[in-house]
């Protein structure tokens, strides 16, 4: 049994031991974007497709949250060369999460039109809306490179420690419409 150990020290690693280790730094190679927000509703009663006089509702919410990108770390590919020499091919960054937090939501201006009363799912329409354009925000401000780059950065470091020198990673190159 001890000489089955020290084979394998000798030996060094190989790509499902490397990915192993890898598989562990999931959640360190995030990017999180906080932000606030304000968010204005205006909608009316509609004949015809026709705005109705008098049946206007509107609101206006101020809120704060996050948005959370990163790569999946279960999707990286991992080809050992030798000792010191490995490859990385790690997946696109994605968007992993998008949260208003309800605690900070504050109603500001709000109609009370007896005709047209304002419900839950005017509010829910909102802020599903200005989830929407918070991640292109957050797309138009880089996430997704900064997403990458800390996963590379994380997966490195990683591999320096286990002592590769050469470490070549690349990133997956994805088709529109093919899968």
């Amino acid at each position: 049994m001890a000489g089955n150990k020290r084979a394998e020290a000798l030996k060094g690693y190989d790509s499902s031991s490397v990915m192993n280790r890898i598989s562990y730094m999931q959640e360190l190679a995030l990017v999180r974007y906080n932000y606030t927000g304000v968010i204005s509703y205006k909608d009316y009663r509609k004949f015809l497709n026709i705005n109705v006089p008098l049946t206007d509702k509107y609101f206006l919410l101020k809120y704060s949250g996050y948005i959370k990108a990163g790569v999946d770390f279960d999707q990286i590919k991992v080809t050992v060369d030798n000792d010191t020499t490995v490859h990385i091919s790690i997946p696109k960054p994605r968007i992993l999460d998008t949260v208003i937090d309800e605690k900070t939501i504050q109603v500001y201006n709000e109609s009370e039109n007896a005709f047209n009363p304002i419900k839950i799912s005017d509010y829910n329409e909102a802020l599903t809306r200005e989830k929407n354009v918070m991640i292109r925000d957050a797309v138009d401000q880089g996430i997704y490179k900064q997403a990458t780059d800390e996963a590379k950065i994380a997966i490195r470091s990683l591999l320096k420690e286990m002592g590769f020198k050469e470490i070549h990673i690349t990133e997956e190159l994805i088709f529109p419409g093919l899968h």
